[in-house]
């Protein structure tokens, strides 16, 4: 298996670096490097769009989580995945017109812009930086650790991650956003690919989908319920859920700029339907490998459990592309991410020289790159609660974003953004566990998305000339 890595890898980095320099021709400035020229078109809009999204969790997080929590699982992304691709169509149209009419460079400028001052774009970056480091974080960690149970001896974990990481900037650097879109494409492709030889093979082992059930049903029936055994899929934790995956496009920068620079809005709606349809063909196989895992291996860790599933119980070959497609689905998610927040950072630069701003911006996406780095090797391997966590954290930044769309320029001054670091900064404060993770019977994440929801509410509503522009 180690053969087959070396060479299948080999020309896959060299693919991707390839790509980069290809689109290196000519001058480099701000919108050709952090904008990919600003005219997207479907196809390649579909697949950058879904490589962004479905990430390393998608195939390492979900099998495990389905394996320890059940159905419940299917309900978390399928239902949340088609609530997103519904507001992409619905809200993507207001979001592009204002957009575009601000000439847009990041979400953190274009609210310093519809907010007249310069605390909202900050309160903005602060909340992707806080809760996108980790999240890039995941996707390094889930790859290294998994290369590292299929290869024990041959690297520590922390070496696997700086190849990751160098890697990643590397073609990044060179190519910017244009050849990050090309390569999610040929990403996006080898992930699905991957996940449905390995979900079918699964599936296979155990006898078909409904003998795989009928086991499960005989042995742990608690994973056929909701909550699930652990009583995770509560209604509130299920909601949540949805409302945090539906404000992804518009709260996580690297999914918003792809909406942003999309030739023109058939092509987006075109993208979305298309995304739909890859959702469901990505997740159903986890499904698969989850029921696998259950029967075979209910009391392993996760990690034990994916290098059985995914490596050991496979052919050498096949299990070689499994980690390829690993490494594709960890790079296609954290490199526009990280490339994400460098283009934030530009949006709320005020320096008029262009090459400079460049320079600077490249400069960050190499720091951000290393804080994640550093991030990955203290982080947990619960990847799908993890994910989750940087969803639900960003969508608290949704009403800041969602009255910047609808209402007037000005409408919420300082104090909706200064409400807004204050309810994220309680967010934190609960993961870290110095504020209580539920209030009353409400959980905390939910509870602050509602009162920012109303509080952006009742201003758009005493604000003269709303509710859209």
């Amino acid at each position: 298996m180690l053969q087959a890595l070396l060479i299948v890898g080999t020309v896959y980095v060299v693919l991707l670096i390839g790509v980069s320099l290809w689109q290196r021709r000519g001058p480099v400035d701000s919108k050709g490097y952090l904008l990919a020229g600003g005219s997207l078109g479907s196809i390649l809009g579909l697949f950058t769009f879904a490589a962004t999204l479905f990430s390393t969790f998608t195939l390492l997080g979900m099998p495990d989580f389905f394996r320890i929590h059940g159905v419940g699982a299917w309900t978390f992304l399928a239902v949340s995945d088609m609530a997103l691709i519904f507001g992409v169509i619905w809200i993507g149209y207001y979001f592009r017109r204002v957009a575009l009419r601000e000439g847009y460079w990041g979400m953190a400028g274009f609210l310093n812009r519809r907010y007249g001052n310069r605390l909202a774009g900050g309160v903005a970056f602060f909340g992707v930086f806080v809760f996108l480091i980790p999240y890039v974080a995941i996707q390094i960690k889930g790859v290294s650790d998994f290369v590292a149970q299929a290869f024990p001896d041959l690297m520590p974990i922390w070496g696997w991650s700086v190849i990751l990481v160098a890697v990643m900037v590397l073609y990044s650097e060179l190519g910017g956003l244009k050849a990050i879109v090309y390569n999610d494409a040929i990403q996006g492709l080898v992930l699905l690919v991957v996940i449905w030889i390995v979900g079918l093979s699964c599936l296979q082992e155990v006898g078909g989908l409904e003998a795989g059930y009928a086991e499960l049903r005989a042995s742990q029936p608690e994973l056929l319920t909701v909550p699930g055994p652990r009583g995770l899929f509560t209604p509130q934790f299920l909601i949540g859920s949805a409302v945090a995956i539906l404000m992804i496009p518009f709260t996580q920068p690297q999914v918003s700029i792809r909406l942003a620079i999309m030739k023109d809005d058939r092509s987006m709606y075109r993208m979305a339907v298309g995304v739909g349809t890859f959702a469901i063909l990505v997740i159903l196989p986890t499904v698969f490998i989850g029921l696998y895992g259950a029967l075979r291996y209910p009391d392993l860790s996760a990690f034990e459990f994916l290098g059985q599933a995914l490596i050991r119980d496979q052919p050498a070959t096949l299990a070689a592309f499994v980690l390829i497609g690993l490494l594709a689905a960890a790079i296609s998610t954290a490199d526009s991410q990280i490339f994400a927040l460098g283009t934030e950072l530009r949006s709320i630069l005020t320096i008029d020289d262009d090459a400079r701003l460049l320079r600077i911006t490249k400069i960050g996406i190499g720091v951000f790159a290393l804080l994640a780095l550093a991030f990955s090797i203290v982080s947990s391997d619960q990847l799908a609660l993890l994910a989750r966590t940087s969803f639900a954290g960003t969508s608290l930044l949704a009403p800041l974003i969602f009255t910047a769309i609808f209402t007037r320029r000005g409408t919420g001054g300082r104090f909706l953004p200064l409400i807004t670091l204050v309810a994220i900064l309680l967010f934190v404060g609960s993961l870290l566990g110095l504020v209580p993770e539920n209030i009353g019977p409400l959980r905390l994440d939910l509870l602050l998305l509602i009162a920012l929801a109303l509080c952006a509410l009742l201003l758009a509503l005493v604000a003269p000339g709303n509710l859209k522009e």
